[in-house]
């Protein structure tokens, strides 16, 4: 079959791989119809992430056509996180906790190719009708959903009345103030440093986008900050912003550095809160939502064939790319 391997640092080569096969008992193979390119991509790509060592077909966010078993003929989500299902978190209905979990693109083969061997219980049925690259977006929306659920729950007011401050207008940050949005809130700043992201992010008409270089975000004012990017500078940008009481939804994974100021988390009752991917149960409804257009019209994703993927990798790297996300199509 045909793949865009991770080569080396800063390589992604299109060449015949061997056709993928199930690894273990009720696993199934599905041909990916769609797949998108993920930061954590972009970070094995440059060499940041020590568990995704080359060779490696990276890739998990993904949907496609289920070749055998069970599910045969049936077009799915893949849900890329591989947990054990008997631990405590498993059976608590937090998966994505799962001392064992593994994650497809990680330390097995990923989507970026013709065909993928998941586990047949981390399929998820598409809607009747659903376009196979909107139905690839359901992990990031799920990721961002996860973590205004966990948000919520923290929140002194409901999220429809919080003020909210997002950093980062990848397709996480995106997804966020677009479910934000959805959920009736209505003082909603987006930002990020790249030009083109912000007019692809401005042009879904969901939240007020700035530039924090040209336009800092006011301080101690946001009951809400969710930090998409996971850097240094937009750690320290969101503790300045947020508000006494407020919520830090800590999402993005640019680096380990610091940037908090721990004196003023705890002198002003801040409540930082790390959030990683999701669970079975957010998906599916993501799905729905997604679906349903609740998360908007999802004109600005960027489509592409699988063979382009290299030069995808390296615009993206660029930051040349007004797309909040890329997907490739086999």
């Amino acid at each position: 079959m045909q793949a865009l391997v991770y080569t080396a640092n800063e390589q992604m080569v299109y060449r015949e791989e061997a056709d993928a096969q199930p690894i273990g008992p009720g696993e199934a193979r599905v041909q990916i119809e769609a797949v998108g390119i993920c930061g954590s991509d972009m970070h094995a790509y440059l060499g940041h992430d020590p568990r995704r060592v080359p060779p490696l077909i990276l890739g998990h966010e993904a949907a496609g056509r289920v070749l055998d078993g069970q599910h045969t003929g049936k077009r799915v989500v893949i849900n890329p996180l591989i947990t054990c299902g008997h631990c405590d978190y498993c059976l608590e209905g937090r998966q994505n906790l799962c001392p064992q979990r593994d994650l497809i693109g990680m330390y097995r083969p990923g989507a970026f190719a013709e065909r993928i061997a998941i586990p047949e219980r981390n399929l998820i049925e598409i809607p009747s009708g659903m376009d196979a690259a909107a139905a690839a977006l359901t992990e990031p929306a799920a990721t961002a959903i996860h973590a205004v659920n966990l948000a919520e729950r923290s929140l002194a007011r409901p999220v429809s009345e919080a003020k909210t401050l997002v950093i980062g207008a990848g397709s996480v940050g995106l997804f966020a103030a677009l479910a934000l949005h959805h959920r009736g809130a209505t003082e909603v700043i987006l930002a990020d440093t790249n030009a083109l992201r912000r007019d692809s992010a401005a042009r879904t008409g969901t939240a007020s986008v700035i530039n924090p270089l040209e336009q800092p975000a006011p301080e101690a004012y946001f009951d809400l900050v969710i930090d998409a990017v996971g850097g240094r500078a937009s750690r320290q940008a969101g503790v300045t912003a947020v508000a006494p009481g407020g919520v830090i939804m800590h999402i993005g994974l640019l680096d380990n550095d610091d940037g908090l100021d721990i004196r003023r988390l705890t002198l002003q009752e801040i409540t930082l809160i790390g959030t990683y991917t999701y669970t079975p149960v957010d998906l599916r409804a993501t799905l729905v939502q997604l679906h349903s257009g609740a998360l908007g019209t999802l004109d600005w994703i960027d489509q592409r064939p699988l063979g382009e993927g290299g030069a995808a990798f390296k615009e993206l790297h660029a930051g040349h790319c007004a797309a909040p996300k890329v997907i490739l199509r086999p």
